[in-house]
């Protein structure tokens, strides 16, 4: 793989040494930051997250964040919360999010067999072709942990049928996301996440 300088936006989820390690196992080492122009430098950014979206947002406010990352024209990853942060407004907590992908995260609604939080292996399915999703098998299966979710709509690559389509990976423009988590997700993570470095 070619060198990248990646970082990780240091924003406090809990997630961000098992990203780290996942991207090790690709040949890349990411710096953590918070500095500003450490992350408008990078090739590729990526924004971790594991927790409520309030608290989330709440972090890149204090660092000065919100408006650098908006205005980022390199590639940019936002995982599991981090994906949630990159869409308009959540609804835990009320909270308004960086609004780079247009559309609303919502609750996931207990029923039936569809326990809340959606956690476990569920199989990706393919909604529109992307770089991002080069090489993505039939039965592609990835790992999700989460409570809130999108639904599936003109950003989403990829969904998941939990009860009903849920926006799994989505693109706007140079931003990205993946509701579950690539570097708990095998092979098929490692493949995502490749992918996104190949951008």
């Amino acid at each position: 793989m070619t060198a990248h300088d990646v970082v990780l936006v240091d924003a406090g989820g809990t997630n961000i040494g098992s990203v780290r390690y996942a991207l090790q196992r690709l040949g890349v080492e990411a710096s953590l930051t918070r500095d500003a122009s450490r992350i408008r430098a990078a090739s590729h950014v990526i924004l971790p997250g594991v927790g409520a979206a309030g608290p989330g947002m709440a972090r890149l406010h204090e660092a000065g964040l919100t408006e650098v990352l908006r205005a980022l024209e390199q590639p940019v990853l936002g995982v599991c919360l981090g994906m949630q942060l990159l869409f308009e407004h959540s609804e835990e907590g009320d909270t308004p999010c960086l609004g780079v992908i247009g559309g609303r995260v919502s609750r996931i609604a207990p029923g039936g067999q569809r326990r809340v939080p959606h956690m476990g292996w569920n199989r990706l399915v393919v909604d529109r072709d992307d770089p991002l999703l080069h090489g993505l098998g039939d039965e592609a299966y990835a790992y999700f942990v989460h409570g809130y979710a999108v639904a599936r709509g003109p950003a989403t690559l990829a969904s998941v049928d939990y009860g009903a389509p849920l926006s799994a990976v989505v693109r706007s423009r140079n931003f990205t996301g993946m509701q579950f988590h690539p570097e708990r997700s095998a092979a098929v993570g490692a493949r995502l996440l490749g992918n996104f470095l190949a951008s």
